[in-house]
């Protein structure tokens, strides 16, 4: 590789969480040259501005794994158990899901009208 160039590392493991119609959150397995692995957790949501994306990462290594895993649950569980208690949090996994289900007819719908053979 020569100096400037930037190689992407493409992820080991990855899954993503949608949060509404803007934001999802990326949660991605990378390995080090070393073979070592690290997370990256990555927030793009749609930009205002112009057509892209805003991007925030973390980045997350092996000697940090349980302490982030043990303060991210704790802090869950105080706002869930202490602050909120009565809250449904469900509540935003069910719209999710309906607005998931509405768009995919739609875009069911579209394809259907033109009858218009999509491959990818």
């Amino acid at each position: 590789m020569e100096k400037g160039e930037f190689k992407r590392m493409d992820p080991v493991y990855s899954t993503k969480v949608r949060a509404g119609k803007r934001r999802t959150y990326f949660f991605d397995v990378r390995e080090t040259k070393g073979g070592d692995y690290f997370i990256t957790l990555t927030e793009s949501t749609k930009s205002i501005k112009n057509n892209g994306f805003d991007r925030h990462k973390i980045f997350l290594y092996k000697e940090d794994f349980n302490r982030f895993s043990e303060a991210l649950l704790g802090i869950v569980d105080h706002v869930k158990n202490k602050l909120m208690p009565g809250y449904d949090y469900d509540e935003f996994a069910r719209r999710q899901e309906e607005w998931e289900r509405e768009n995919a007819m739609d875009d069911d719908l579209d394809h259907g009208r033109n009858g218009d053979n999509i491959q990818w």
